[in-house]
């Protein structure tokens, strides 16, 4: 005698849920490996040579209330103080963020995105000279900080 269970409504889609998350979960996983560990395939080869992404926010308004860093200051700044160190190439991307400041004031501002890429060989050299943007860029504006992210990457130009 064979047993036949019918699904129907909320146990039919109870059932497909669990499937799919059954199926799809290992997967998922997998594709969230680190790339270090793992397995490459002729699929899967890895592209490009080693590099470091660093991303800079750049805020514009002044906890001391003095007046806005404009885009003409901004460039000015990239083409005296960033471009002579990273004279490959750069990206700037305009936004809004917020964020509070010394004084405990969430700021609302205008910000820049510097984003740089150089390769994984020159991390140290790039260092001292990403850290003297960010401070040249505090002390000129008057800044209480600019935000740094480091990542890994893989580059192919």
């Amino acid at each position: 005698m064979a047993l036949t269970l019918t699904l129907t409504g909320p146990r039919l889609a109870l059932a497909a849920t669990a499937a799919v998350l059954a199926i799809g979960a290992p997967t998922a996983y997998a594709a969230l490996d680190s790339e270090d560990t793992a397995p490459r395939t002729q699929a899967t080869a890895a592209r490009g040579k080693p590099f470091v992404e660093t991303r800079l926010f750049f805020g514009t308004e002044r906890p001391d209330g003095g007046p806005a860093v404009t885009d003409k200051q901004f460039m000015k700044f990239i083409d005296t103080e960033v471009t002579p160190g990273f004279s490959d190439g750069l990206t700037i991307q305009q936004g809004r963020g917020q964020w509070k400041d010394s004084n405990g004031k969430i700021e609302r501002e205008r910000s820049y995105e510097l984003i740089l890429l150089y390769p994984t060989a020159e991390a140290k050299k790039r260092d001292v000279l990403i850290e003297e943007i960010r401070s040249d860029y505090e002390k000129k504006f008057k800044q209480d900080s600019v935000g740094r992210l480091d990542d890994r990457a893989r580059v192919d130009f």
